[in-house]
């Protein structure tokens, strides 16, 4: 299957709430513990074992073990592994975005299944040229994962670039979401290639039905909500994967506690 028609099956059985298992250092002191390769492990580990089981899907961002080095690395590892095994699908947050052979080496990476990191899909960034990212988008193809790319992010510096004017008066992001359309078109389900748009964004007169999924970084603890979702995606809002990290994280290491607040989060968004 490609990875839009399991994202679309996995949307339908476990709802539309994606966690980031996001080991920032003061939530894994919050915790309790060392913030260590040890710490580090009992933290992600943790989060895996209560969300995965339940979640669609799940979203690692990779800076936080690469900080530890190759001991980090091997821990994301298993988040991965461990994530799938359990059910859910895996978004590894890395943010790739360079040209050539470079590109691809991120693809073999992250997308081709013989790599111990690969992942369900990952998120990239197109902002050297949308064409920059081919190797990640053919390499997805190949094997059946799925790219998310940035488009209109919620973080104050982006409408720098993102909101800047192109030649024909639309913006900048909304081109990134006219490439996606043109990659998902006659995709059934639903398309592979999806955006990230923040739920915070405001207002924004880019047409965000691309026939691709989307990932709306900034529900709950960052203030987005299920309204918000209504409001930006309309019709779309059916393709938007609502992600969280803290909101669930902060609980630990109380998995049944973190649980409940998937089950929650989803039910609220459905509704």
């Amino acid at each position: 299957m490609t990875f839009g028609s399991r994202l679309h099956a996995a949307l339908a059985e476990r709802g539309p709430f994606c966690v980031g298992i996001d080991p920032h250092a003061g939530l894994i002191k919050e915790w309790g513990l060392t913030d260590d390769v040890a710490g580090l492990e009992r933290f992600a580990l943790g989060v895996v074992e209560a969300v995965a089981p339940v979640c669609s899907v799940v979203k690692p961002q990779s800076a936080f073990y690469e900080r530890f080095g190759s001991r980090g690395v091997a821990v994301l590892e298993r988040v991965i592994s461990e994530s799938r095994a359990a059910g859910a699908l895996v978004l590894l947050d890395v943010k790739r975005g360079d040209i050539g052979s470079t590109s691809q080496a991120y693809a073999d990476a992250y997308l081709d299944p013989t790599s111990p990191l690969a992942a369900d899909a990952i998120t990239a960034s197109p902002y050297l040229g949308f064409g920059s990212i081919a190797p990640m988008i053919d390499t997805a193809r190949r094997h059946d994962a799925g790219v998310f790319v940035l488009a209109l992010t919620s973080n104050k510096e982006g409408p720098e670039v993102q909101g800047a004017r192109t030649d024909d008066g639309g913006t900048v992001g909304g081109l990134m979401i006219e490439h996606l359309r043109r990659l998902n078109d006659g995709a059934e389900p639903l398309g592979s290639f999806g955006a990230v748009v923040g739920v915070t964004i405001g207002a924004t007169d880019v047409d965000l039905a691309f026939n691709g999924p989307v990932l709306a970084p900034g529900y709950g603890a960052q203030g987005g909500t299920a309204a918000d979702i209504r409001r930006i995606f309309g019709s779309a809002a059916g393709q938007v994967l609502a992600s969280s990290s803290r909101e669930v994280l902060r609980l630990g290491p109380d998995a049944t506690a973190m649980r409940d607040a998937v089950h929650a989060a989803n039910d609220e968004l459905r509704a």
